[in-house]
């Protein structure tokens, strides 16, 4: 049998383009089949350490590949060497804000402008076991305090900006603004009601399909002339959020208030 020129001259870049591009492709097919239902979420983030691991061999392999073709004054078939490499480093770092956040962000996923009030449910459900696996039981700053404590202490040390805002708008009209606001980013809206000043919804990510609940409430000020903005998001499974759900706050907060806001103690 007689092999193609490019497989019997360059067995080595075929090597570094299998595992280039299988790693993210088995990343992709792992969080996909999670997403629609093939497998639990568990199974599919499982697959995520095994393809990072592949990922940096094959990177690697490549660096070596390449200082020992010149070394040996060998020409380096950059083909599929080249395709592997590139997907390797696109994979690699697609992955490092998410592996900055595992590393620098606290393991939390409940975040709220407000810690002594937090908004509350009244149509989503709060997990059951939201206050379970609080970080900080073991450490000695933090002795004493319930899970409660631990994650309202936590959470102000990480996240000190997220905080409640003033818009110079009356309730209904803040939260029908959050209401296109919601729509426009695909959230799915379970409930709205602009007088009471309220807004329920769920967010959804594209690959895993991870369901984030969101709560918004807006309270009178001023006589009705302003409005005090509060914003809770909450991942339903997980215990680490990598940051989501604060980076979600921030940005609705920011489209929602454009210029005419101002922070409430």
């Amino acid at each position: 049998m007689i092999r193609p020129r490019s497989l019997r001259h360059d067995p080595k870049g075929w090597l570094i383009a299998l595992f280039g591009v299988g790693a993210p492709l088995v990343f992709v097919i792992a969080a996909a089949g999670s997403g629609i239902g093939l497998w639990g979420w568990q199974a599919g983030l499982a697959a995520l350490p095994w393809t990072v691991l592949v990922a940096v061999i094959t990177l690697v392999l490549a660096i070596v590949f390449i200082a020992l073709n010149r070394r040996k004054g060998q020409k380096t078939h950059w083909p599929m060497l080249g395709l592997g490499l590139l997907a390797t480093l696109g994979f690699l770092a697609f992955l490092v804000p998410y592996g900055t956040a595992m590393v620098t962000l606290p393991a939390i996923h409940d975040i709220t402008t407000d810690l002594a009030d937090p908004p509350q449910f009244a149509t989503l459900t709060l997990r059951a076991d939201n206050w379970d696996n609080i970080p900080g039981a073991d450490d000695r700053g933090m002795r004493g305090m319930n899970p409660r404590q631990r994650w309202a202490t936590v959470h102000q040390g990480a996240y000190p900006d997220i905080r409640s805002v003033r818009i110079d708008q009356p309730v209904a009209v803040v939260i029908e603004k959050a209401e296109r606001l919601a729509e426009d980013r695909g959230w799915d809206i379970v409930s709205v009601d602009p007088s009471a000043g309220s807004l329920e919804a769920t967010s959804t990510s594209s690959l895993f399909r991870f369901k984030d609940d969101i709560v918004i409430r807006a309270r009178a000020a001023e006589n009705g002339a302003a409005s005090v903005i509060d914003v809770r998001s909450v991942s339903r499974v997980g215990v680490h959020d990598l940051g989501a759900n604060a980076k979600r706050v921030r940005r609705f907060l920011s489209d929602l208030s454009g210029t005419t806001t101002t922070a409430s103690q």
